[in-house]
């Protein structure tokens, strides 16, 4: 691991010096971004950098007073860079970041080819800075919830879906909001993904809105993936069957039911078998995976989303993609929907 470009004195408790970050893109998620390095105590914010200079300056000002710069005045001060921008500049500024000898946590997904990433992972590698993606659900207490109970799965459902917001239309719903629970699902399933089979439709934006996927992986587990920005409610649940046990979460209402052997009340007449209910107190997530960035940066300790796993998400959610990609031109072809051109005409 390459060593701190501002390390203290020998006489300095390297414990708590902290890591000088700054932010590139002071949209939604950069001004989150923000106010967590500047409350962190492993983490001092330098400054933002966003094309809206008044913007980065407005969220500077609400983090603490940290200055607006330009990207390459950012970069000479920092030690790291929290990379918010939308995903089409994810790989270019990583690049840029890594190449200026700066750690890089990068929002999610890593990048928009798996070419990308896979530049981006040797990059970083080569260089021994920390390359850490925003998979933020990795952090969560929901993900350990699951994967303490559930370790071999054969079957996951997950929906994800949620109302309409313009924010993140820059992107398909598949890495909007399905790429977390292909993160997620990945994380749980020691395997390689084999077939995917999907759908899925553009109603508000100029990308897919609503999606489906089946995935299938090569031990012979399947996961059933919905995600939709376009729905009246919010509703995130995952459901997991296997020898263990049935488990079923509710992370809105963040609840856990599992009906397994080990743990829980016995239930009659079932054989013997347990109803264990958990629930758990919402934590600070982000603050966790800014926690685990300024580990790894300072302490050497292992990334617990890195490029690898980044890629796999990436890639996950190309394959899906490339379904739906696939299925909307059979639809096409057979008179199902309207082919390009007409979607294009005017009224």
């Amino acid at each position: 691991m390459m060593a701190g470009l501002f390390g203290g004195g020998a006489g300095r408790d390297v414990a708590a010096r902290q890591l000088r970050v700054g932010v590139i893109g002071a949209g939604h998620f950069g001004r989150f971004h923000a106010l967590k390095a500047a409350a962190s105590p492993r983490e001092s914010l330098v400054g933002l950098h966003d094309p809206d200079h008044a913007r980065a300056a407005a969220v500077g000002v609400e983090a603490g007073g940290a200055p607006a710069l330009a990207l390459d005045d950012l970069l000479a001060c920092c030690e790291a860079v929290v990379i918010a921008a939308p995903a089409e500049h994810h790989f270019a500024l990583a690049d840029r970041a890594l190449r200026a000898g700066r750690h890089v946590l990068v929002e999610k997904p890593i990048a928009s080819t798996l070419e990308q990433a896979d530049r981006l992972a040797a990059l970083a590698a080569g260089t021994g800075l920390v390359l850490q993606v925003g998979h933020l659900l990795r952090y969560s207490a929901e993900h350990d919830a699951i994967a303490g109970r559930i370790t071999r799965p054969l079957y996951i459902e997950a929906t994800r879906i949620a109302p309409f917001k313009p924010r993140g239309t820059d992107v398909s719903v598949i890495l909007d909001l399905m790429i977390h629970d292909l993160d997620l699902v990945l994380a749980i399933v020691d395997s390689e993904i084999v077939d995917v089979d999907a759908l899925g439709a553009a109603v508000s934006s100029p990308h897919e809105d609503i999606a489906n996927a089946r995935v299938r992986f090569a031990n012979g587990c399947v996961a059933t993936i919905t995600a939709s920005r376009i729905s009246l409610k919010t509703e995130r649940r995952m459901r997991l069957f296997s020898e263990e046990g049935y488990l079923s979460a509710d992370f809105v209402k963040r609840e856990l039911t599992m009906i397994g052997r080990d743990k829980g009340l016995p239930l009659p007449g079932t054989g013997g078998f347990r109803r264990e209910a958990v629930s758990w107190t919402d934590h600070d997530t982000l603050a966790a995976e800014h926690a685990a960035f300024a580990a790894a940066c300072l302490d050497g300790a292992p990334v617990l989303v890195d490029a690898q796993a980044g890629r796999r998400a990436l890639a996950a959610a190309l394959a899906v993609t490339d379904g739906i990609a696939a299925v909307r031109a059979l639809w096409e072809r057979s008179g199902l929907v309207s082919g390009a051109a007409s979607r294009s005409a005017p009224p």
